[in-house]
């Protein structure tokens, strides 16, 4: 008789067991924070390859840490972009006001005054100053925390916070969650809350342009978690096959709500990484040092101009807050992880460096932090004019029936009148603005 094949269960055969692996992060509420694990390079460590040098030929980059401001807060090496002091103090000054920005904004959810809001406390660079190091008019897509981009390129704050109270003033009329916000003048593309759908679109975008064989080149932003997203991926292949004018901006703050970055695949490699497999140049920079941002983005700008490829850039950073008002880190990390963070804040690292260069000094600091306090109170104050979340101070309700069509069908106005009929009945003395 034939010999027949083991159909005996696995238990029972002698093979080792298979075993999943689930991430964890190496840190929980309560525990001692070490970060000894996180390599740091020396400031100016890392050579500046041509801007047009072969992907295979920067490997490295993906995997060190491009790094300009030292311990000594003193610029080193060959990335230093060599700014002017007065470059530098007005990238100091938008930092600065999108913290006073940010923390207003969120006392006014917790008073009631909007539904929701998420601060960028600690990533003011990755926005700001990689802004900074484009053309104005090229194309950005940005994801929910890079409200930066808007105020350094001089979005007026006041319509910033009527989209955040979805009042009478809201240039979106509220079809928006708050700060996901648009502006075709500044040339922003508009947020999504559905993660990575920037990605492809700033890829078409950039294709586009270089079929009309414009000169301007596009930019995006994703979280590091968002980088498992399809979306992500279907954005490298086609940047990577048409040769895209377009810059992939991760923002790696080590944590996606309540989980930490090992869900998206960082405890195998970095997020820069991922570059090398589609064939794109790959930079991985220290997030919280705004003159490596701004050089890192400068060097992709200038690559994507030469037609010389697109490039994705890993900006190593840390989130100081919570994801949004709707979230309590506490929960789910070490409440040493902000203090024990080894890269710094940005906004401190770059004062520290205007103070060094002999630009800058305490006192005009401490004056700059309130004027921009006063800036944005004074701003809220005016936007609060126009009323604030659940007082009825709206867009018209008709306005939810619009801009869709070039002439609104029958059928929507059927609909419309009923709508509005219905609310006058159940409002009699006014109520909701119809």
């Amino acid at each position: 008789m034939a010999d027949r094949p083991d159909i005996s269960p696995p238990s029972k055969r002698n093979k080792p067991a298979l075993q999943l692996h689930v991430p964890e992060p190496k840190f929980r509420p309560g525990d001692t924070v070490d970060y000894s694990h996180i390599e740091i390079p020396p400031a100016g460590a890392h050579a500046r390859p041509d801007e047009t040098a072969h992907p295979k030929e920067m490997r490295d980059l993906a995997f060190g840490l491009i790094r300009v401001l030292g311990e000594d807060n003193k610029a080193h090496g060959a990335w230093d972009p060599k700014l002017e002091p007065a470059t530098l103090r007005t990238m100091l000054g938008h930092m600065a006001l999108v913290r006073a920005f940010d923390d207003r904004m969120f006392r006014g959810q917790r008073q009631g005054k909007t539904s929701f809001y998420m601060k960028c406390t600690g990533e003011e660079a990755t926005s700001i100053a990689t802004s900074m190091a484009l053309a104005s008019d090229d194309m950005v897509f940005p994801s929910y925390r890079q409200q930066g981009i808007l105020i350094a390129r001089g979005y007026p704050i006041v319509d910033m916070i009527n989209q955040i109270y979805s009042n009478k003033g809201d240039k979106l009329k509220g079809r928006q969650l708050p700060i996901m916000y648009s502006s075709r003048e500044h040339s922003f593309f508009s947020i999504s809350g559905n993660l990575a759908t920037q990605c492809p679109q700033a890829v078409g975008w950039a294709m586009a342009s270089a079929v009309k064989g414009d000169s301007r080149i596009a930019a995006t932003w994703v979280g590091e978690g968002s980088t498992a997203e399809g979306d992500f991926h279907s954005a490298c292949t086609f940047a990577a096959v048409y040769n895209a004018p377009v810059i992939l901006n991760v923002i790696n703050n080590q944590w996606a709500i309540s989980s930490f970055s090992g869900f998206a695949g960082a405890e195998r490699t970095t997020f820069a990484a991922r570059a090398l497999g589609y064939g794109l140049a790959g930079l991985r920079v220290d997030g919280n040092d705004a003159l490596a941002c701004y050089a890192a983005e400068q060097w992709a700008a200038n690559r994507a101009r030469a037609n010389a490829g697109p490039t994705l850039i890993e900006y190593f950073t840390y989130r100081a807050e919570g994801h949004s008002t709707s979230d309590d880190p506490s929960g789910y990390r070490s409440a040493q992880e902000r203090e024990e963070w080894p890269l710094g804040d940005p906004i401190m690292r770059l004062k520290n460096h205007l103070i060094e260069l002999g630009e800058w000094d305490e006192d005009r600091q401490a004056a700059m932090d309130l004027e921009c306090a006063e800036r944005v109170k004074a701003e809220t104050k005016e936007a609060e004019k126009n009323g604030i979340l659940g007082h009825g101070m709206h867009h018209p309700f008709h306005t939810m029936f619009e801009d869709v069509y070039e002439e609104l069908p029958w059928h929507l106005e059927e609909q419309a009148a009923q709508a509005i009929r219905e609310r006058q009945i159940k409002w009699p003395e006014g109520g909701p603005r119809s």
